[in-house]
């Protein structure tokens, strides 16, 4: 728990003293998409497949923390700083940093008790390696809907 609670406090501190790009609007949508994926996600591999599990195999309060106030700034720190307007080999660069990131942060919170909180059941790291990517890519999705969908907000806007 401790390795947790120390995680959500550097995450969030981070993004958002860092955060120079995302908007309020778009913060609050990366937010709720980022817990609601997770849920989803975690609803089939963590709680029916027990494939991995936060505390304990069985749902508990302690793992609404780590879907609710520990992954969304992360979303946010990886938004915020990806290189839109650079050339395609740089955004791969800047995925596969974050891969690593997200891998080696992985590999910390399996570490015993009180530092780790996450368990494997059948899963591993090499399938976190194939995941991780899609998962980003679909946030990244996500915040360029979000932008999409603030772009025709604002010309209606003007519009009236």
């Amino acid at each position: 728990m401790i390795g947790l609670i120390i995680a959500i406090m550097a995450f969030n501190f981070i993004a958002f003293t860092t955060n120079k790009r995302l908007t309020g609007n778009q913060i609050f949508h990366i937010w709720m998409f980022t817990i609601a994926f997770q849920h989803m996600f975690d609803v089939f591999i963590d709680l029916k497949y027990h494939a991995y599990w936060y505390f304990t195999k069985h749902a508990d309060w302690k793992g609404i923390l780590v879907h609710t106030v520990l992954l969304p700034p992360v979303n946010m720190m990886f938004l915020n700083w990806y290189p839109f307007k650079k050339p395609i080999m740089k955004k791969i660069c800047y995925l596969t940093f974050w891969l690593v990131g997200i891998l080696l942060y992985e590999m910390i919170t399996l570490l015993p008790e009180p530092w780790g909180y996450f368990h494997y059941g059948w899963w591993n790291l090499g399938y976190s390696a194939i995941i991780d990517p899609v998962l980003l890519l679909i946030m990244l999705g996500c915040y360029k809907w979000i932008c999409k969908l603030e772009s025709k907000l604002l010309v209606c806007k003007k519009e009236k």
